[in-house]
């Protein structure tokens, strides 16, 4: 307060001179122009005011002057306050008030920075989930065993797994970002075609069986293409699975071939069962000597039809392992022999010599005597049936100590089988395409030699041919030593 009333005092002491000093001035001014002397009343007006404005203007200046350092002096007195005295000091309501503001500035940030906190934190997470998804999608896409490619909208790859490189002959891991196109080979131009097609007309989802030629060899598969559709329902790639179903469709039709031999088999029997069925019925048989014919006729079709019946269960029995089986030591000479006799009369019909061996001593394996029965029956049928008028079929044991085995061959003169089609003699429903004609067959017999020989006996079936010369088909089974029937 007292530098206040000094510059005050200061400021009318200084104001009342610069007043006086112009007063004086005017008055001088006023002598030295005439204008006491007489001088016109305008030139005293103009003069009058000219001071009394330089007088105000002085006043004015020296008051706004004291306003601006009091304020200056006021400031710098409250700053230096500020710095001497601590804030206990203050007035209490200016600290209760400075300490509420940043109290609430402070409680803000720190709630902004929760908030930021938890989105990151929730940011992070989200990351290493989308992370974890990708690898477990690229795992199981790599794990798959049929062809997965994945496109962009610019028919570019994206990805694609081992089963696709394979089928398409390229590098699955290096073949990113360039187009499909150029990675498929030119034979398999069809499944890029399909790719576009499908990607323009923005089908969800689109299948289509593909035919490929690998290696001079026919493959099938089924191909499922998909659209996928990004946030805005823009098409963003597709997605194509291949499927192989080349087997499927080579067991449909196989299946098809057997349902047609099968019905074949079965009506042709049924139809001589039920011809002489209803001609004895008729009374077409006069005498004893015919009517004997007549069961004769269908006793065998009968026994033909309940064959063809047994090799069609024994298969399905074995392959599902519900066959009952009964191993024991058993003779192969001893076989050998009773199913020679059974096929003697069949071979005679088609005047063909049966050829045999003379008996080993020792021979025996350790087997189910009826299922080997069934094998050496089958190979010597098929044998017999295969050979032309005025050939041979010959049947021999060889005994092997050292490997523990004994093998049966089988060797006829026959029409023989391309070399082509040997691997496939012993699978289910297959039939030699260039013998059918020569024989009728469902396509069983064999299949069932390889499944009671190796499923069920644990044994080793084989063949070779040549055809206009002959095949030999033959199998190998375990000696029946004392380690194995102790087994």
């Amino acid at each position: 307060m007292v530098d206040l009333k000094l510059e005050r005092s200061v400021y009318v002491i200084v104001t009342a001179a610069v007043v006086c000093s112009l007063l004086v001035a005017s008055l001088a001014a006023w002598q030295d122009s005439g204008i006491g002397a007489g001088a016109s009343n305008w030139r005293k007006v103009v003069c009058l005011i000219t001071y009394t404005t330089g007088t105000v203007g002085v006043i004015w200046l020296g008051w706004y002057w004291l306003r601006v350092a009091g304020t200056v002096a006021s400031t710098v007195r409250t700053l230096e306050r500020a710095e001497s005295d601590p804030i206990d000091s203050q007035p209490p309501a200016l600290t209760d008030s400075l300490n509420r503001v940043v109290d609430d500035h402070v409680k803000a940030c720190s709630d902004e920075a929760e908030k930021l906190r938890a989105q990151i934190e929730d940011l992070q997470l989200q990351i290493r989930l989308a992370q974890r998804q990708k690898r477990n999608t690229e795992a199981i896409i790599y794990s798959l065993r049929d062809a997965v490619i994945v496109a962009d909208e610019f028919d570019r790859m994206l990805m694609a797994n081992e089963a696709a490189g394979a089928l398409f002959r390229f590098d699955f891991q290096r073949s990113q970002h360039k187009p499909v196109g150029e990675l498929v080979e030119s034979g398999k131009s069809e499944f890029v075609d399909y790719l576009r097609q499908c990607r323009r007309s923005k089908t969800e989802a689109s299948k289509r069986e593909l035919h490929f030629t690998d290696a001079e060899k026919p493959r099938v598969f089924d191909c499922i293409v998909s659209c996928v559709k990004g946030p805005d329902q823009q098409i963003c790639g597709v997605v194509a699975i291949l499927h192989e179903i080349t087997r499927e469709k080579e067991v449909s039709q196989m299946k098809n071939d057997f349902v047609s031999h099968v019905s074949h088999e079965l009506k042709t029997p049924l139809a001589s069962i039920t011809a002489y069925t209803e001609m004895l019925v008729d009374g077409e048989a006069d005498d004893e000597e015919m009517r004997k014919q007549f069961y004769t006729v269908i006793q065998n079709q009968a026994q033909r039809l309940n064959r063809l019946i047994e090799e069609i269960l024994n298969i399905s029995r074995i392959e599902s392992g519900l066959i009952k089986v009964d191993k024991k030591p058993v003779s192969l000479t001893i076989v050998i022999q009773e199913q020679l006799q059974m096929i003697k009369s069949y071979a005679n019909e088609k005047n063909i010599e049966l050829i045999a061996q003379k008996p080993i001593v020792y021979d025996q394996v350790y087997a189910d005597k009826d299922m080997v029965s069934q094998v050496i029956v089958n190979l010597l049928s098929n044998a017999v049936k295969y050979t032309p008028s005025g050939g041979s079929v010959k049947i021999e044991t060889v005994v092997d100590e050292n490997a523990g085995i004994a093998r049966v061959t089988v060797t006829d003169t026959g029409v023989g089988i391309p070399p082509d089609e040997v691997k496939h003699v012993f699978d289910k429903f297959y039939r030699v395409r260039a013998n059918e004609k020569k024989a009728k067959g469902t396509g069983l017999g064999l299949n069932l030699v390889k499944q009671i020989i190796e499923k069920v006996h644990g044994g080793r079936v084989f063949v070779t041919s040549e055809p206009g010369v002959g095949s030999t088909f033959g199998f190998e089974l375990p000696l029946a030593t004392q380690q194995a029937v102790g087994v």
